[in-house]
């Protein structure tokens, strides 16, 4: 009999320890649901008003004009970089959240992985700006080049290489700097620019091989009927 009465005990107290606990928690969880609404709405309104802010700076109309955008385009992508903004904006502040739910909750290993994503976001945030500074920059380098080509009297060939030559030696310089501030392998971004010097090289070779084809040609034709 005692020992169905020692059972009975030990199973109530083990109903009355996970009640008490549930209870106790009740609160926590009710806490970190407020905080995630909050933050989720809160998320929702800076993205918006990042998006108009960046609205205000044109820069998306200055990308319009990058060739590569228009083949993205094309191809069905629409590049905006007001949206990219507000997305990591967006992102940013839910991982923020998050972090401050796990926290209410005491989920110690979550709440750190959710820190580390949250210092590596503003690396993302100088990569992306750094990326679209080498494009507008790079379209602009890519008019002036081909104009001033133009005006010395060279092909339209020899002016559309050179000036894309120019263009994507800055746009692949950029992503490089956004590599390295992403934190990319040393060893890939050595393999890259290896890789770009190639480009421009043989870039170059063509650009001035085919431009001087013309001339190459009346040269040879001069010097064979001086014999």
């Amino acid at each position: 009999m005692n020992y169905f009465e020692d059972w009975n005990v030990a199973i109530a107290a083990s109903f009355q320890n996970l009640w008490a606990k549930i209870v106790a928690f009740v609160p926590e969880i009710l806490g970190a649901l407020l905080v995630l609404v909050i933050g989720l709405l809160l998320a929702e309104g800076l993205s918006k008003l990042a998006r108009k802010l960046v609205d205000l700076t044109k820069v998306d109309t200055l990308l319009k004009k990058f060739e590569g955008t228009k083949k993205l385009k094309e191809a069905g992508l629409k590049l905006s970089f007001a949206a990219l903004i507000a997305w990591i904006v967006k992102w940013f502040i839910i991982i923020v959240t998050l972090i401050a739910v796990v926290d209410i909750l005491k989920l110690e290993q979550i709440n750190t992985f959710l820190k580390d994503v949250a210092i590596y976001v503003p690396n993302v945030v100088v990569a992306v700006v750094i990326l679209a500074i080498g494009i507008v920059v790079g379209q602009f380098i890519y008019d002036i080049v081909q104009k001033s080509a133009k005006a010395s009297h060279v092909t339209k060939h020899t002016a559309d290489t050179l000036a894309a030559v120019a263009k994507w030696a800055i746009v692949v310089f950029a992503l490089l700097a956004a590599l390295v501030q992403l934190g990319v392998a040393t060893n890939l971004i050595e393999i890259l620019f290896t890789g770009l010097v190639a480009m421009l090289a043989l870039a170059f070779g063509l650009a001035f091989g085919l431009g001087g084809k013309e001339h190459a040609a009346k040269w040879l034709d001069k010097a064979t009927k001086s014999k």
